[in-house]
């Protein structure tokens, strides 16, 4: 188990996944394998294909232990106090703004001004992967900012995700998920026995079933159970399904995001959708979060230490990478355009892949100088 929650590992086989389906999608087997992910499994009231099953239902685990990792940094880590926070936080925001205005320049359609959101996540797994791989000399310093920056964005995608995707609202089963929500955060503060955690497991599927029938996309069950449960529940809960998470979930998700088979025309005539994503991600990101930290670092510089440019800088490149979430809101943002969805994907891998590139260079540039 040790191995699956290694940064490096994880950002491997994340890459791994996706090139292999990328790679099925696009062979003879292509049409078989990705007509197997179209083939529905439910029960009355929520039928998903089993593709949905892994973007809907095992994503919401990856969310729900972001957001116990969010409570750890807002409770003791390095967003537990306004100073700590307003660097990763101002960076965040403008790691979000950015590379959501420049996707809006380069479109100039309002038909496909939807897909703003989707250059504006950062992919918390496989930027500290990088990180790792190319940065061991760094000072820890670095990778705190990062994760907390990380974790800032994944929240403020949560937010988008709530509410420009959220789709025909019921209120009947949103209402009835608070109690069980409730009830899950109370018991998370019991003695865990094994009786205990089953009845969690039991809680945790029947809100990630009514968030699913209210309309709002079920992955925000699992942020609001990952809020809510208590600290060192959450902790023993993160130990335990990081090497899942690691080594099934988003494998598994990116392998299933990229069966894309690659359009057959040129540059000239992919959507300007696709170019907006490709430019916006890795130059954005590093505009934006760099931008933001440095309002930050001129507002609060005699109010206690701020991290050097030089480290934010790292962090910015490293920003840019947007694999997994990316992914999730182009299939979001594109939901019953096949095409748009198809050359979002393959804009989101591109994208990723430039700012893995530059993020891995200006890492190791940094790195020397540090002994």
């Amino acid at each position: 188990m040790g191995i699956l929650r290694s940064e490096r590992w994880s950002a491997l086989l994340l890459i791994a996944a996706a090139a292999i389906g990328l790679i099925l999608a696009n062979s003879p087997a292509g049409a078989s394998v990705i007509g197997f992910t179209h083939l529905h499994a439910g029960f009355p009231g929520l039928d998903l294909s089993l593709a949905h099953w892994v973007t809907d239902g095992l994503l919401a685990i990856f969310f729900f232990l972001a957001a116990v990792e969010l409570k750890h940094e807002l409770t003791a880590g390095e967003l537990s106090s306004v100073r700590k926070a307003v660097v990763p936080a101002a960076a965040a925001v403008g790691g979000v703004l950015a590379p959501a205005l420049i996707y809006l320049a380069v479109v100039h359609d309002t038909k496909l001004a939807a897909g703003w959101p989707i250059p504006t996540a950062t992919d918390i797994a496989f930027a500290l992967g990088v990180l790792a791989l190319a940065g061991r000399r760094l000072p820890s310093r670095v990778r705190a900012l990062l994760l907390a920056l990380a974790v800032i964005d994944d929240l403020i995608a949560i937010l988008i995700i709530a509410v420009f995707f959220t789709s025909s609202l019921q209120w009947i089963p949103l209402v009835c998920a608070v109690p069980v929500v409730v009830v899950f955060a109370w018991l998370s503060r019991r003695r865990q026995s094994g009786v205990v955690i089953a009845a969690l497991i039991v809680l945790g599927v029947v809100v990630w079933v009514l968030v699913a029938l209210s309309g709002i996309h079920p992955t925000v069950a699992g942020v609001a159970l990952g809020l809510v449960m208590a600290g060192s529940s959450g902790g023993k809960a993160r130990h335990a399904l990081e090497p899942l998470s690691n080594g099934v979930i988003l494998p598994v998700f990116a392998f299933v995001a990229a069966l894309v088979v690659l359009p057959e025309v040129g540059l000239g005539q992919l959507s300007p959708a696709f170019l907006a994503v490709v430019l916006a991600l890795p130059v954005g990101k590093l505009i934006g979060i760099t931008a933001g930290a440095a309002i930050a670092i001129a507002v609060t510089r005699r109010r206690g230490e701020t991290p050097p440019m030089g480290d934010v800088v790292v962090v910015a490149a490293l920003g840019g990478i947007g694999f997994t979430v990316s992914l999730l809101m182009n299939q979001l943002a594109w939901k019953g355009n096949a095409e748009l969805a198809h050359e979002g994907t393959v804009a989101v891998i591109v994208a990723s892949v430039i700012a893995a590139l530059i993020g891995t260079v200006v890492t190791a540039l940094r790195a020397r100088r540090y002994p």
